[in-house]
């Protein structure tokens, strides 16, 4: 029997399938992605499975090139048909990679296509995914899914005018500020421009941040962002902080992370006061191939894991605020070494949490490691889920991927009798959609 991808894929036993079935049709909270609102705004369509796959994956861009194929086919002048061809050529040396997982659930979902994609089906595939794209949008698809809620990633100085609610799917932006707080001139210059005062202080600095907060708060965001290489090595007090600043053009290595990190508590504490979730994605070395970020730019496929935390370091971040002053916060660590202690650490800091397996750990075995470390050091039920952090509007498989290796965690903790079956069921609810509603308030 042809049991490829069946609908019991990831799923082994009796209990996993049933509590798959409670949660396979929550709606979907992407309250992380990369998605462009302008996209959805124009309810954008795509002329082919090429432009909708590959203009902007770089999940697929480094698979590609892992497999020996030339860059023409990846970021460069071949069409659409052509760079298809050529992906679906690899698929069969992707065993156990998540694109396999990914690229053949969205096959079934959107296109309801359920043959496996190689060379030899490629332009079968090609045809009749199309052929189906003929009549589907960005709006479509969002409706397919049942996303309520798309939470993209923006600039505090974009002037959020394309955010709104489409549909059933409200459309909010996220803080983040990572060029401003790195010292970026070009980035405090244009911070400068919009709130149209001079930031030459770091009060005033620190102002103009919170004004284009506010400005997001009142657009409806509830979230922001910070990415990062690494926790600093220690922070400043604020009359330290106040005179780097003052010479933010000259600073030495260390200092200028010593200024980040007191940048970073503050804002942290305006998250607080406004009540914004702060998310940290940290353990990441950004663009490493010189080279091939000249010829192709950030975010095409050139980051990769950093090393691990040093612990005391996170523990020093928090340590500088108060409970009063902390703002519920989601830790993304690249590095999944990290795992056990920061979920020890989120037992020691009220509203500091663990995220989804981020990225590279966003893997069958990655996911599976990621919930039973936060289970077995931390707390599994309140959890907030899955994301995307996605360009791509066919993404969304990713929802079910998840879903379906949480339910078989829990399935199989209730199987052996180790937990109760009705708590499985919750507990997946909870973490595949109610956790997250309650926290943004939707």
């Amino acid at each position: 029997m042809n049991t490829f991808f069946d609908d019991d894929l990831l799923l082994y036993s009796p209990m996993a399938k049933e509590i798959y079935g409670e949660v396979k049709d929550l709606p979907v909270i992407d309250y992380h992605c990369h998605l462009d609102q302008n996209l959805i705004k124009a309810d954008a369509r795509f002329s082919d499975i090429g432009q909708l796959w590959l203009s902007a994956d770089h999940y697929k861009w480094r698979a590609m090139r892992l497999c020996g194929v030339d860059e023409a086919y990846i970021t460069g002048g071949a069409d659409d048909h052509e760079k298809f061809l050529k992906y679906a050529g690899i698929m069969p040396d992707l065993a156990g990679n998540p694109l396999y997982y990914w690229t053949h659930l969205e096959l079934k979902q959107i296109f309801g296509i359920g043959e496996p994609l190689c060379k030899e089906s490629a332009e079968r595939v090609w045809s009749a995914a199309n052929e189906k794209l003929k009549d589907l949008s960005v709006s479509s698809l969002l409706r397919m899914y049942r996303v309520r809620y798309v939470a993209t990633t923006d600039d505090p100085c974009d002037d959020l005018a394309a955010h709104g609610k489409y549909g059933d799917t409200l459309v909010a932006p996220t803080f983040r500020p990572d060029k401003l707080l790195a010292l970026e001139e070009e980035s405090i210059a244009r911070l400068e421009k919009t709130v149209g005062y001079k930031t030459d202080t770091l009060a005033q600095f620190l102002d103009a941040l919170e004004e284009r907060l506010c400005y997001f708060v009142s657009h409806g965001c509830k979230i922001s962002d910070h990415g990062f290489a690494r926790f600093p090595d220690r922070y400043p007090s604020k009359e330290e902080a106040e005179k780097l600043f003052a010479r933010r053009r000259e600073l030495l290595p260390a200092e200028r992370e010593a200024l980040f990190g007191y940048l970073l508590v503050r804002a942290a504490a305006l998250y607080k006061k406004h009540g914004i979730l702060m998310q940290l994605h940290f353990s990441v070395t950004r663009n490493v191939n010189p080279p091939m970020y000249r010829a192709c730019g950030p975010d095409a496929g050139f980051d990769v894991i950093a090393s691990a935390q040093k612990i005391e370091n996170v523990i020093a971040f928090f340590a500088q605020l108060s409970d009063g002053e902390r703002p519920e916060t989601i830790l993304y660590s690249l590095n999944d070494s990290d795992l056990p202690a920061l979920a020890c650490v989120t037992g020691a800091f009220r509203h500091v949490r663990m995220g989804a397996a981020w990225w590279f750990n966003d893997t069958v075995e990655g996911i599976r490691k990621n919930l039973s470390v936060m289970a077995e050091y931390s707390v599994l039920g309140t959890n907030f889920g899955m994301l995307t952090d996605s360009r791509s509007f066919s993404s969304y498989a990713r929802f079910d991927f998840f879903r379906r290796i949480l339910s078989q965690y829990l399935g199989n903790l209730a199987e052996k009798g180790e937990l109760d079956g009705d708590a499985a069921v919750k507990t997946a609810k909870n973490v595949c959609y109610h956790n997250i509603k309650a926290a943004l308030g939707l």
